[in-house]
């Protein structure tokens, strides 16, 4: 969800009870911040909010086919059931500081580019509060550093369960993709814009865009601005489980 700097990373000093059970894959990681790459993105094991509770988390790659990918996180949990444990991803671009090359980002929100992503995956042995979602981020800035905090979080969630629910307070219900989105608005030292989805899914095919287009056309967002990374993964509060990503794609076009 709310992804720290890489500097409040290094500051947390937590000791993590790691007891994985990872299914086959080609590399794993259970260790806060572990990173695996994998072509223009990379995974993260972002446990950004583990002081909060305990247990473990890990992500793992299974397969890459030029820009599509298949990866996976499983996870236990315990601790304060309304605190993000964690937001194990995939990420396109920035996160404070840049890890790969060829991303196609930033990209100006004027610049009429089509955003597109595609992402089906799997839950399973899931219990407690948890969440699926893109986590978008933007800059007034074409190339920020480690040091540059975003302006803006865009958070679409395509999957809840357990009482999640996001920053700030519901401001509209929009339609964009062909359903309903329920969209929040709120600022944690940046403005966070939530779409959050009225029936859960498991599988996406989205125009990014569409999204950052309804924000500027409320004038909430300058159309000047630059989207910067493009995140996908699971926020978990509290619980047990595993997500499986059947296919996954995101490009600039």
């Amino acid at each position: 969800m709310r992804a720290r700097s890489l500097l409040v990373a290094l500051l947390t000093i937590v000791t993590l009870t790691v007891a994985p059970a990872v299914p086959a894959q080609a590399a794993s990681t259970c260790t806060a911040f572990g990173t695996i790459d994998m072509g223009k993105y990379w995974l993260n094991n972002n446990l950004w909010g583990q002081s909060s509770g305990s247990g473990w988390q890990c992500i793992f790659n299974n397969w890459q086919s030029g820009d599509t990918i298949g990866w996976g996180t499983n996870w236990s949990w315990s601790g304060q059931s309304n605190s993000v444990k964690s937001y194990d991803s995939s990420v396109l671009g920035w996160h404070w500081g840049w890890r790969r090359t060829g991303t196609e980002l930033p990209v100006r929100l004027n610049a009429g580019r089509d955003i597109f992503t595609s992402w089906s995956y799997g839950l399973s042995g899931v219990t407690g509060t948890m969440n699926v979602a893109y986590d978008l981020w933007l800059h007034d800035i074409a190339n920020p550093d480690w040091q540059n905090n975003p302006t803006d979080e865009v958070m679409i969630w395509t999957h809840r369960q357990g009482g999640a629910g996001p920053v700030g307070t519901p401001q509209a219900t929009v339609n964009i993709a062909g359903t309903s989105w329920t969209l929040y608005r709120g600022n944690i030292g940046w403005n966070v814009f939530s779409f959050v989805r009225n029936s859960n899914t498991t599988s996406v095919t989205l125009h990014l865009q569409d999204f950052l287009n309804n924000l500027i056309g409320r004038g909430w967002v300058p159309n000047t601005k630059y989207l910067s990374s493009i995140q996908a993964g699971t926020e978990v509060f509290i619980g047990n489980g595993q997500l499986n990503t059947n296919s996954y794609i995101a490009d600039i076009r």
